[in-house]
């Protein structure tokens, strides 16, 4: 189902002020689903609270039998590695 979201919440997200980056995972062995998502700001990140198209799609995977963490947390970060890849796509 995430992946058929794609097209439907990538638009919106990607338009929202203050975006850095947005993952969507899966975890087979547990079945589980997760976004990580980050931003310029806690302001910028809580849009995602009230984006409706996300909301919309939230309640098609409740009927499927998906329960959802709530509130939404939102972390400050405290420090960040930054891997290889990173290096080098600076290099290039």
């Amino acid at each position: 189902m995430m992946v058929e979201d794609d097209p439907v919440l990538r638009p919106g997200i990607e338009a929202m002020a203050g975006l850095l980056a947005f993952y969507v995972g899966a975890d087979e062995g547990t079945s589980s689903l997760s976004n990580v998502s980050l931003w310029t700001s806690l302001e910028a990140a809580k849009q995602l609270d009230t984006f409706q198209p996300m909301l919309k799609q939230g309640k098609a995977y409740t009927a499927k039998g998906a329960t959802f963490e709530r509130p939404v947390m939102n972390y400050a970060t405290l420090w960040q590695l930054k891997g290889s890849a990173a290096s080098d796509e600076a290099a290039s």
